[in-house]
C-alpha cells in the first residue's frame, strides 16, 4: 500500500483531509449565511445553508469510512 510522507496510508490521509476541509468549510459557511441574511438576501443565505449541509454530509461520510478502515491493513500507520 502506498504511503505518503505522513507514514499513514494515502487513503487514510485523503479521507482525513476531506473530512477536515468539509468541516472547515462548513464553519466558514456559517459566516456567509449571516452575511447574506444581514444583507437581506434570503435566497443567497438559503444557498449557503444547502452548501453547508452538503459539506456536513461529506464530513460524516468520510468519518464513517475512516471508522470502517480503522484496524484494517488499509487504515492507520503504514507497515511497509
Amino acid at each position: 500500500m502506498a504511503t505518503g510522507e505522513t507514514g499513514f496510508a494515502d487513503v487514510t490521509f485523503d479521507l482525513i483531509s476531506v473530512q477536515y476541509h468539509s468541516l472547515k468549510a462548513g464553519h466558514d459557511y456559517g459566516q456567509y449565511v449571516r452575511d447574506a441574511e444581514n444583507a437581506g438576501l434570503d435566497d443567497v443565505a438559503s444557498f449557503f445553508r444547502e452548501v453547508m449541509e452538503q459539506d456536513s454530509q461529506r464530513a460524516q461520510r468520510a468519518h464513517d469510512l475512516l471508522r470502517e478502515l480503522a484496524g484494517t491493513e488499509a487504515g492507520g500507520p503504514a507497515t511497509s
